[in-house]
């Protein structure tokens, strides 16, 4: 299928600081080829490839990543690439997309994508987005909703409101609350109940409808980007962009506008063997188990009286990892970093991460 009205707007600049410390601040998470041969970022537009040509796609990132990404896949140019000076969340980063798209034409369709999905399904997911584009068209700010598949606390939850109708085969409900990350007995209550989904971070909209959302609901944002905008094509051009960009807020889009938006409605999905992935915890649904619940990505290993382990070893090592009596751990092995960590508490890693600057240990960020 084709999306005419679509350009894709590929997240791509955090830092993937929970796959740490397979993800650095020179390799980050999209740019890894975790579970084959082909990286996340690869991925992501690779899947875009039967309904949008490499002209309508556009990748938001930093400087420092950019560079990578781009070799990574060659049929994107420099023109492919926005690049914020530094991380300042989702709003940013989408306020600032939008605006440069609505500089060609407000009633663009964007469908702000990331570059740490893995969708099976890539049919489905196609056609999902077509009838997002259809409903963005007439006005809507759509989120696409996943239907959970166990009771996970890493996920934001949407509890849904009333079906409105149907678009292609999907249908389209109204948005009753966006749930934060729950504990895990909300996360029982909220999947037993039938009506709630996760919140996948994938929105679908046109440029201009999302600007008027946040000149409404973040009027500093909105006149930041109206600043830049001004400078475009002056020679203060990129000393405007730094200058307002550091001075802005540091929020998502989930918090900013969603949770506050008019318009907002939610195409819930199955069967797109969707996963975001987010933590070494969530390996766990990505690669098969043994008959004891170890997942097992390394060369050499010799396990005893192991169960529900995670072990993961990059690429091009060959250093034995034996265990003896251990449950529920995670262990990473790197050329120079080895991280052994509680499954449960793994999305705890970019904890550590922080602490590298304080102990004098910035090289292995």
């Amino acid at each position: 299928m084709t999306l005419e009205h679509t350009t894709a707007v590929i997240m791509a600049g955090g830092g993937g600081t929970r796959l740490w410390p397979l993800s650095r601040i020179d390799r980050p998470k999209q740019s890894l080829a975790i579970l084959g041969d082909r990286t996340l970022f690869q991925m992501a537009v690779d899947r875009l490839a039967p309904a949008l040509p490499p002209d309508r796609i556009l990748v938001v990132s930093v400087e420092s990543m950019a560079g990578i990404l781009q070799r990574q896949v060659p049929s994107l140019t420099a023109d492919n690439f926005l690049n914020e000076p530094m991380p300042r969340g989702t709003a940013s980063v989408i306020g600032y997309a939008a605006s440069v798209l609505a500089r060609q034409n407000p009633r663009t369709v964007m469908a702000c994508l990331t570059a740490d999905h893995i969708i099976r399904n890539e049919v489905r997911f196609l056609e999902l987005l077509g009838a997002a584009e259809t409903r963005a068209m007439k006005g809507e700010l759509v989120t696409l909703g996943i239907a959970p598949s166990a009771p996970s606390t890493g996920y934001g939850y949407i509890h849904l409101g009333k079906k409105l109708d149907s678009e292609a085969g999907f249908d389209v409900r109204s948005v009753a609350q966006f749930k934060e990350k729950p504990d895990y007995p909300a996360a029982v209550e909220y999947v037993g109940s039938g009506e709630y989904v996760w919140n996948s971070g994938m929105f679908v909209w046109t440029a201009e409808r999302i600007l008027e959302e946040i000149e409404r609901l973040m009027p500093n944002l909105h006149s930041a980007l109206k600043e830049i905008e001004r400078s475009v094509g002056t020679p203060e051009e990129s000393a405007v962009l730094a200058r307002v960009w550091e001075g802005l807020e540091s929020q998502t889009i989930d918090y900013g506008i969603m949770e506050g938006a008019k318009g907002v409605v939610v195409i819930p999905a199955d069967d797109l063997g969707w996963w975001d992935v987010g933590g070494w915890d969530r390996l766990g649904d990505l690669l098969e188990s043994d008959a004891r619940g170890n997942i097992v990505r390394a060369n050499d290993t010799l396990l005893s009286d192991t169960k529900g382990v995670v072990i993961y070893q990059e690429r091009g090592l060959h250093r034995l990892i034996a265990t003896l009596g251990l449950e529920d751990v995670v262990i990473v092995d790197t050329k120079d970093v080895i991280l052994i960590c509680d499954r449960g508490r793994a999305e705890e890693v970019r904890s550590l991460v922080a602490r590298l600057s304080e102990s004098g240990l910035e090289d292995y960020a």
